[in-house]
């Protein structure tokens, strides 16, 4: 029977029972968009190539690299990744962890900050360029929640919301976001 391209894959590989890789980053997207940090996190453990390397038997690609999809059951050789540097999820996942999962979202009003992460993290701390501007930013967690902003500094100044300002390039500011 022709299926079109489908087809023309052997089976097990790309969309014809595969792992197409691409679309995983936007379930890691929509878990954290519901609020679910820590099955957001146990999706992207699973395919960032840095938590990878101790099946690099098996993946067989470089541990440093996305790939395009991972050769399913019915393949050759099952569990094999394929089609590196050629694909989508490396910028999908970038955006997966850094504006869903750490929640620092550029904003046409100003650098918006709205994580969604494992409940277990007691925080993070990130520094951003943001049009030209440095926000040196600490989450913390201290109830031990996936979602939720509590209260927002910067320099020492709350903040109503979780936009942070827009400020001139070239200065820098310290921002503290509590969880709750």
């Amino acid at each position: 029977m022709e299926y079109g391209e489908i087809s023309t894959y052997p089976a097990g590989y790309k969309e014809n029972a595969g792992i197409f890789c691409h679309n995983n980053a936007w379930i890691i997207c929509a878990e954290a968009a519901i609020g679910r940090g820590d099955q957001a996190f146990e999706y992207y453990s699973k395919i960032a190539p840095a938590y990878l390397e101790e099946i690099s038997d098996l993946h067989r690609t470089e541990p440093y690299v996305y790939a395009q999809m991972i050769a399913g059951k019915d393949a050759r050789r099952h569990g094999e990744a394929k089609n590196s540097w050629l694909t989508g999820t490396a910028a999908w996942n970038f955006v997966a962890i850094s504006q869903y999962i750490l929640g620092i979202i550029p904003d046409y009003s100003g650098l918006k900050v709205d994580p969604c992460i494992p409940k277990a993290w007691d925080g993070f701390t990130v520094s951003r360029k943001f049009r030209g501007a440095t926000y040196n930013i600490t989450f913390k967690n201290p109830y031990h929640v996936s979602k939720g902003v509590q209260s927002v500094t910067v320099d020492g100044n709350a903040i109503e919301g979780n936009i942070l300002p827009v400020f001139a390039a070239g200065s820098t500011h310290e921002v503290e976001v509590v969880l709750g």
